[in-house]
């Protein structure tokens, strides 16, 4: 092997890293590593000025490999590569070493710590002196998009693609487009009617030349990789057609709670308790009634029903709040002498101009009454001489004393829970649900719309609880990335990838089971298997898994493995 010279570069990363490891004693230790010309610290690497220090010493100390200790490669590594390219180098001779995650953040000695960071340290350096300089190919990009979800994320996506000029197939499982804002009546918080935002969106849509709707049709089979997918649907006569996508962009919404789970509230016993949808229903009909046709005198709303909950949903649904505050004002319009109750646990009216709309909620003669998040109310049907028609029994927070109050229409703010179908879904397009079975995307903050199956986004209501606004939002923002690539023509197609060596290869499909993203297809005349590089994600599971060893991970060779491992036992 050549004498190489590399660069090693320890960072700070503000105080992540320098107040639990001695970043200058890592510096300092590396420099007596075989192979290092030089090391230095920085108080943050990725920053501007941390890069053009990369730059600048490649150039002057003629350096041929790059060690960057740092935070964890799934944040910076791209921003790494791309500066020792500007240099000259090849991208993947950059090695990186987390001694942030994998060290600062888990450890309080900060001795012990220094140690392993320049452990971690060391296994870099050893590692990248195996580096192979290696150069990423390139693909035909498919122009049209794939929008599974008629709702008002999949509308939003499907109009800005459609009027930059770009093929779209939206396929709606039900037999209209709205999704759930078809069964509202106003939105929050300014009381907008959310049946003319809809019927603009859907009249675009229809007549859009650029537009294909699909209803009552779902999704079958998606194959192919990045620029190049194959989505197969089952159409509303229950045919089969097959499509080109080069962008697969999953917006299908979510479900709302279902209400009889929570018995102590009575829904499908007490025919008066009904949820927030069922009195959607009732006011875009024009008539708020009980199911005996008479005015309810109390109506009580019932807050968090499903959401913030050990027992059912962890997390907070976000828009009921809002919501609730606005039946407060429609029940008050619609039926004024009534008596308007909140009955909440926590107020999150959260979003701009949410939190003047709670105050002038509670201007507007409602009442708001406070129980312990774990202490739910119990609704029970009243007697003839309580004059209403339940009793809603619950210990107020604010007085600490346990209350009854008289109702005669309760409504249940449902929470947001993911669709029956997003499993389904999931393995179908090849992403992940996390464990309340919302998808997940590829980075919460740097990359909040893309997924690990390159070509393949979310947006909308399916990844966790959003009010229209931010669906909106979302929807235009992964038309953004899909534009973005159409634009270039061609997708790139990453250099790091396993390989099958023809010459080992028995054909027994063993690697078949193994891989999570389907890349592997089975050549018959050859019998060998092969991967399709571009869905490859090099995660290593056939390589390990191959009983003839042969299949090689691009840029995780046995002498690069070999070689971290020896300089953690010598560091």
């Amino acid at each position: 092997m050549a004498e190489e010279r590399i660069g090693v570069y320890v960072c700070n990363c503000g105080t992540n890293i320098g107040k639990v490891v001695d970043v200058e004693a890592v510096a300092k230790s590396a420099l007596e590593i075989p192979g290092v010309a030089l090391a230095h610290s920085y108080k943050y690497m990725c920053s501007n000025p941390g890069q053009e220090m990369i730059l600048k010493d490649i150039e002057d100390n003629q350096l041929t490999r790059i060690v960057v200790a740092s935070c964890s490669p799934r944040m910076h590594e791209a921003t790494f590569r791309a500066a020792i390219k500007r240099a000259g180098l090849n991208p993947y001779l950059l090695e990186m070493a987390n001694i942030r995650e994998q060290c600062s953040w888990i450890h309080d000695d900060s001795a012990a710590a220094t140690e392993k960071a320049k452990a971690l340290v060391h296994a870099a350096v050893q590692r990248v002196k195996f580096n192979e300089p290696l150069e990423s190919r390139t693909a035909p990009m498919c122009a049209s998009t794939l929008v599974l979800g008629g709702g008002v994320t999949g509308l939003t996506a499907a109009l800005e693609l459609a009027d930059a000029g770009q093929q779209v197939f939206l396929v709606e499982k039900q037999d209209h487009l709205g999704g759930n804002v078809a069964r509202l009546d106003l939105t929050a918080p300014n009381l907008d009617s959310a049946q003319d935002m809809l019927h603009n969106w859907i009249e675009r849509v229809w007549r859009h030349p650029h537009i294909r709707v699909f209803l009552n049709a779902e999704l079958t089979s998606l194959t192919g990789f990045n620029g190049n997918f194959k989505p197969r649907l089952r159409t509303e006569d229950g045919e089969a057609l097959d499509l080109d996508a080069g962008s697969v962009l999953v917006c299908t919404g979510y479900k709302e709670f279902d209400a009889s789970r929570i018995q102590q509230y009575g829904y499908g016993r007490l025919p008066d308790v009904i949820t927030s949808f069922e009195l959607e229903a009732m006011l875009r009909a024009g008539k708020v009634q009980t199911r005996s046709g008479k005015q309810p005198r109390y109506v009580s709303i019932v807050h968090c029903v499903g959401s913030r909950s050990k027992e059912y949903h962890p997390y907070c649904s976000r828009v009921c709040c809002t919501t609730g505050l606005k039946y407060a004002f429609e029940l008050k319009s619609a039926l004024p002498a009534a008596h308007i109750s909140n009955l909440y646990s926590d107020m999150e009216a959260f979003g701009k101009g949410c939190e003047d709309f709670y105050r002038k909620a509670s201007e507007a003669r409602t009442q708001f009454v406070m129980f312990a998040k774990n202490d739910l109310p119990a609704i029970r049907e009243a007697a003839p001489k309580d004059g209403c028609n339940m009793l809603i029994t619950l210990k107020e927070q604010l007085s600490g004393e346990e209350i009854e109050m008289p109702a005669d229409l309760v409504v249940l703010m449902v929470s947001m829970e993911p669709r029956e179908d997003a499993g389904a879904i999931a393995r179908l397009v090849n992403i992940s649900c996390d464990k309340d079975g919302w998808f997940i995307e590829s980075h919460p903050k740097l990359d909040p719309v893309a997924t690990t199956t390159d070509g393949v986004y979310i947006a909308g209501a399916c990844q966790f609880p959003r009010d229209i606004p931010e669906s909106v939002v979302q929807g235009r923002a992964a038309v953004a990335r899909i534009l973005g690539k159409v634009s270039q023509g061609q997708i790139t197609v990453d250099a790091v990838y396993s390989e099958v060596q023809e010459k080992l290869c028995s054909g027994c499909r063993t690697c078949f089971s193994m891989c999570p993203y389907g890349a592997i297809e089975y050549i018959g005349e050859k019998h060998l298997s092969h991967i399709i590089s571009a869905v490859c994600k090099a995660c290593g599971c056939c390589a390990a898994a191959c009983p003839a060893g042969a299949i090689k991970v691009r840029h995780f060779t046995d002498e690069q493995v070999y070689g971290q491992i020896e300089g953690v036992l010598q560091g």
